[in-house]
């Protein structure tokens, strides 16, 4: 059994290479993890997509295997070849994979150290291989085990003092180029939790807002949350032609503003497109200032130095954590192996015993008596062996076949 994490992110990728490999919905994620499934050498997976990222996690049985028929899949899906998947992914296996995928969920390999998106964006990844079958026990406490690291590095250390996101930090970036937001309107399509955060961090800011959503309700919702009017979707073409602020942030799989429907207006406008794959696909010279993800790395970079102290004592709690995890693998790997032992000498005792009254060494009336005799002095043999086999996979001695040859050749040498 192997850990294999494949990984796409804002460190080796490009915003275009992040948008060909991204699965926008759940339809195309569903399709994606039927077709890993589909391995022979592939037991479990799991599959996260975000705007920065794009990460394939599995428990399979060959390594090399498994990672050629990822990178295959990917690049039939992203119509990039395989060379060029090959050089630009972290590939990651066993303890590497773990400290990896602790490493995100405890946003410590997010754009924005500490950002306050990824642990339900890694949730909502897990539920729904789980709840569609695509994974089980094997890759269950991993995740269990990378948010009990994250709940641990948030706890003792301040990375997450005052939690950030990619929302966040694009309206710093707003307020940085405009002299006020006093009485500006913003206009913010798309109803998830980035469009949320963008939406309140506005209106603190005393911005105007109003939202906008595909499906009506949905944009009524959140308008509702966050005290905001409402615009309907349809009249998209018009609206962004009228607010000097625009936010977007959608799971649409094609941009829902390009150069057909951008008029030439007279004032300056800010859009901010937070989407993977891109929103605005912009091409004229219409005053607009267009920022999408990867233009905000300036102050992500401030925020990264900021953090460092943070960083470092919460890199300490990852590695810690990864021993902790191998060691409860180990224990659970450990007891079948002491469980059939245990099976197999009473059943030794039981043929024993057998043979003894069969031979008439011991009267037949005495056959349960010698037959405990035997489980007694079997349970008393074994009690250390099976003793110094637990606690040899509580230290990390990972291959318990060799400790189990090693506990029984000191034993007969004694």
């Amino acid at each position: 059994m192997h850990y294999l994490n494949i990984s796409f992110s804002h460190k080796n990728s490009t915003i275009e290479i992040r948008e060909k490999l991204s699965y926008s919905n759940d339809s195309s994620i569903d399709g994606c993890l039927k077709r890993l499934s589909s391995s022979d050498f592939i037991n479990e997976v799991i599959l996260i997509s975000t705007c920065n990222r794009m990460e394939i996690l599995a428990n399979c049985v060959d390594i090399v295997e498994a990672t050629k028929f990822i990178f295959d899949k990917l690049s039939m899906h992203s119509g990039i070849s395989v060379e060029e998947l090959e050089g630009r992914a972290d590939v990651y296996d066993d303890s590497s994979a773990i400290h990896h995928i602790f490493t995100v969920a405890a946003s410590l390999d997010s754009m924005v150290i500490g950002e306050t998106q990824i642990a339900g964006q890694l949730k909502d990844a897990f539920r729904f291989s789980y709840d569609n079958g695509f994974c089980s026990k094997k890759l269950a406490q991993v995740i269990k085990s990378a948010f009990k690291c994250a709940a641990n590095v948030r706890n003792t250390t301040d990375i997450s003092s005052k939690p950030v996101s990619m929302a966040s930090v694009a309206v710093s970036k707003l307020k940085s180029v405009i002299d006020t937001l006093e009485n500006k309107k913003a206009l913010v399509i798309g109803v998830g939790e980035m469009s949320e955060i963008t939406a309140k961090h506005l209106i603190n800011a005393g911005v105007d807002v109003y939202v906008m959503n595909r499906t009506k309700h949905k944009a009524e919702a959140l308008a509702k949350k966050c005290s905001t009017k409402v615009i309907d979707f349809e009249q998209l073409p018009t609206a962004i032609n009228e607010f000097d602020i625009l936010f977007t942030a959608t799971s649409s799989p094609e941009p829902i503003i390009t150069d057909t429907i951008i008029k030439a207006c007279s004032f300056d406008r800010y859009w901010f497109d937070l989407a993977l794959p891109r929103d605005i696909n912009y091409n004229k010279g219409e005053k607009i200032n267009l920022y999408i993800i990867d233009d905000l790395k300036i102050i992500v970079d401030e925020n990264m130095s900021l953090r460092k102290d943070g960083a470092r004592d919460a890199h300490r709690i990852i590695g810690r954590s990864v021993v902790e995890f191998f060691e409860s693998i180990n224990a659970l790997d450990v007891e079948p192996i002491i469980k059939d032992i245990y099976k197999k000498a009473f059943l030794s005792a039981k043929e024993e015993s057998a043979r003894v009254i069969a031979k008439g060494f011991i009267p037949k009336e005495y056959e349960e008596e010698s037959k405990k005799m035997c489980e007694q002095a079997i349970k008393r043999f074994l009690h250390d062996i099976t003793l110094e086999m637990r606690n040899k996979s509580d230290n990390l001695e990972s291959d318990i076949s060799v400790n189990m040859m090693k506990i029984f050749g000191k034993n007969r040498e004694n």
